[in-house]
């Protein structure tokens, strides 16, 4: 579970969570080039897509979140990218809702954007080198994100300690899975489109 639905979160998360999402979308907003945008609305689409498929495992569920790889792809622009896929995920579906949406925004993109521009620099070089740099900054981004999550829960309510732990283990698999993927993804650009590489906004 990313999208950590409404009414799990006390008024204290929920609003650092929008203050500091918000703080973040300006941010990005700025870095944000004309060019750039279709190749956001593209991830924002892809993010939307991918996380409404969701897996039961034990007593939670999980979802891609690929924000590993849009990281290694549109840098900071995964902070309004899953922001996007994440407003319309709540007006049509109702998943995670609006009062969570800052804090959803920030526990998904962030994690992304940060090690997605940190593989950034390894992304030349060869296919091989590529894949394994947004394998791991694909694994890690889930691993960050569960921690957040987890954090978002506890700080809520120490009554949810249990199921954040159990959370936390349902994110081993999807970490192995988002691993996988993006490696795979990104080996494939680095030899047929080796300029979608490295130039991050």
């Amino acid at each position: 579970m990313a999208h950590i639905p409404d009414g799990l979160l006390s008024l204290p998360v929920s609003v650092a969570g929008g203050v500091a999402a918000a703080a973040a979308l300006a941010f990005t907003a700025r870095r944000l080039d004309d060019d750039e945008l279709p190749r956001v609305a593209v991830m924002a689409a892809v993010f939307f897509v991918a996380s409404l498929i969701t897996v039961p495992v034990g007593p939670t569920s999980i979802h891609l979140l690929l924000a590993g790889l849009m990281g290694v792809i549109i840098g900071w622009a995964t902070i309004p990218a899953v922001f996007v896929g994440l407003v319309l995920q709540a007006a049509f579906f109702g998943f995670g809702g609006f009062a969570a949406l800052g804090v959803n925004t920030l526990n998904i993109a962030l994690p992304g954007a940060m090690l997605g521009q940190a593989a950034n620099p390894f992304m030349q070089g060869s296919p091989l080198r590529a894949g394994v740099a947004a394998a791991l900054a694909a694994a890690a981004s889930v691993a960050v994100t569960g921690l957040m999550v987890a954090a978002s829960l506890y700080f809520s309510d120490k009554a949810y300690t249990l199921s954040a732990k159990v959370m936390l283990a349902a994110y081993v698999p999807l970490l192995l899975a988002e691993a996988t993927l993006s490696g795979v993804a990104l080996a494939f650009l680095a030899r047929v489109r080796p300029d979608m590489l490295g130039k991050n906004p």
